[in-house]
């Protein structure tokens, strides 16, 4: 797994090459960066399956009550089939964006 601090969060991607044993290591070190907005950086896995992107979904709810983002990147499967408690984008400046409004959204009081 490679961390790298950005600006306003995390870039997190994988390093291996398995979506399972990622989502896995990421839950596993959680509290590492409970306290940061995460972007999750899973562009290189093209051939992704609905039921691998859902691996992300407890984790990503349970970071989102922390009041901290939680966008995965990928552009693999139809947003249509994507339930809406994941923030999924297509590419990591769309990512920074979602950031961004969820930042506004929280110091307005959202």
């Amino acid at each position: 797994m490679k961390i790298e601090k950005k600006e306003s969060y995390l870039l997190i991607t994988d390093d291996k090459d398995s979506i399972t044993d990622f989502t896995s290591r990421l839950t596993t070190n959680h509290h590492e960066f409970e306290n940061e907005n995460l972007v999750i950086d899973i562009l290189e896995y093209g051939e992704m399956e609905l039921e691998e992107l859902l691996g992300f979904l407890e984790l990503s709810t349970i970071h989102r009550a922390n009041k901290k983002s939680f966008v995965i990147v990928n552009d693999a499967i139809n947003i249509d089939k994507i339930p809406e408690e994941l923030f999924v984008v297509p590419t990591l400046r769309e990512a920074e964006d979602v950031i961004q409004m969820e930042e506004l959204e929280r110091e307005l009081g959202f």
